[in-house]
């Protein structure tokens, strides 16, 4: 993490620090994001310092100019940066500049101008109907312990039969399951609300009474081997065993299976609406992406079985 005291002025230090208080309370950015905001705008800082000499305090940035942003950028990318990571950090500099700007510190126009890097198109990597239900049904398959076969098979099946983020599975605490509907904290500390169909909760139960531990209603319910809170990677890696032995592309992993889970339900005549407040996303943008996953399911079943195609 590049140290921002060293190059900047007092004021703009109490400064950055307020606006990351800001983030993390107003806005309720994760704690990775934070940390990755607070990177990206002391490196800027750090550049600023070198490319026109000195500490960098508030005068320094009343005289910045769209030429030292896109000499920013330009030396980042030549730093192997990819375009995803150099968005982010022009929308970490974008952020504190409104910041000085909504306290009445210091407005700028250079940032106006300068465009975002563009982003290569990436569509989710769902898998088939038939894939995603092997993947939950042979889980049991690959361990001969059973209580840890009953407990990854719970946790896949709400990968895919809920739309839940890794993380948000590992999370669930006991008095949550025994709730009628999840309550699920997301992203940035978000809540929203998942029905449980009943496979899933079938899942579930059989995995509660093989579980060898005591488990208290507010600790997390998935354990590891020795009584821990499990780990993500002991999911990753029951998929990556998963994959080899039913053939399934490099991209099927456990985040696939919420993609999945939104791509069939799309598929199925599922409401937009509805999904994205099922998947937690912020905004319907973020979901609609998945209507383009599934019109490119329907052309390749159309190529593949049309006799004019």
């Amino acid at each position: 993490m590049v140290d921002t005291a060293l190059h900047l002025s007092p004021q703009l230090q109490d400064l950055v620090q307020s606006w990351m208080r800001e983030l993390g309370s107003v806005r309720r950015l994760s704690p990775n994001t934070l940390e990755a905001y607070r990177r990206d705008v002391g490196q800027f800082f750090s550049f600023l310092g070198d490319h026109m000499g000195g500490s960098v305090g508030l005068d320094t940035l009343a005289e910045l100019r769209a030429a030292d942003v896109r000499a920013f950028l330009a030396k980042r990318r030549s730093d192997e940066l990819a375009s995803r990571s150099l968005a982010r950090a022009l929308s970490a500099i974008k952020s504190f500049f409104r910041f000085l700007e909504r306290e009445g510190i210091l407005a700028t126009e250079a940032l106006n101008v300068v465009r975002t890097p563009k982003l290569p198109k990436s569509l989710p990597k769902a898998l088939t109907v038939l894939e995603a239900k092997q993947t939950v049904s042979t889980t049991a398959e690959m361990e001969d312990n059973p209580w840890i076969a009953a407990r990854d098979t719970a946790v896949i099946a709400l990968l895919y039969g809920a739309g839940l983020r890794i993380g948000e599975a590992l999370s669930l605490t006991r008095a949550g399951l025994d709730a009628p509907v999840l309550r699920v904290l997301g992203k940035g500390g978000k809540t929203r609300l998942v029905p449980l169909i009943q496979p899933v909760r079938d899942a579930i139960t059989a995995y509660l009474k093989l579980c060898p531990f005591a488990v208290a209603a507010i600790e997390p319910v998935f354990r590891g081997a020795k009584g821990g809170p499990l780990s993500p990677r002991i999911i990753q890696l029951r998929v990556e065993q998963l994959r080899g032995a039913l053939g399934l592309p490099p991209s099927a992993t456990p985040h696939a299976l919420r993609h999945s889970f939104a791509t069939h339900l799309l598929g199925r005549g599922g409401d937009l609406r509805a999904i994205q407040e099922l998947l937690g996303h912020a905004s319907l943008s973020t979901t609609q992406i998945y209507t383009a996953v599934d019109t490119d399911r329907l052309l390749d079943s159309y190529r593949a079985a049309h006799p004019r195609a």
